[in-house]
């Protein structure tokens, strides 16, 4: 039986990526840990288990694992780009309180709005912001 770990190495190879350590690092992290984060963010968890990661090689996996559609990218708001292994539909909240971002499911073909019959839709993607119930409960 494979490990997780070999999982994800021959999910890069089937994507005609080279299964370096830090890649699978990367993509590990992503699966694993859901928890929509920036490059910052995923560089300094990182980094304490490779200290010779650098941010360059993030930003590398991470545009190849987006070119394979491994992963994708969200952007709620316009100054911060983070990412996301799950790439079936879905939404996004997030919490202005505390800057927590949750999936929830969404019809995606529910969402087709006749006046855009004549265009080509490339992405859709589904933003809420507010409260969630756990900052919610400590007010």
């Amino acid at each position: 039986m494979y490990t997780f770990v070999e999982n994800l190495a021959a999910l890069l190879q089937e994507r005609d990526i080279k299964p370096s350590y830090p890649r699978i690092k990367v993509l590990e992290y992503l699966v694993t840990k859901k928890n929509h984060p920036t490059v910052d963010l995923m560089y300094q968890e990182l980094v304490k288990e490779m200290p010779t990661l650098s941010k360059t090689t993030v930003y590398n996996t991470l545009s190849l694992l987006l070119k394979a559609s491994l992963v994708r990218v969200i952007n709620i708001e316009d100054n911060e780009t983070r990412y996301d292994a799950t790439m079936s539909d879905h939404g996004h909240f997030k919490c202005e309180t505390c800057g927590k971002i949750f999936d929830f499911p969404v019809n995606m073909l529910g969402l087709d709005p006749k006046s855009l019959e004549r265009f080509k839709i490339c992405e859709k993607n589904v933003y809420f912001k507010g409260v969630c119930p756990s900052c919610l409960d400590q007010h």
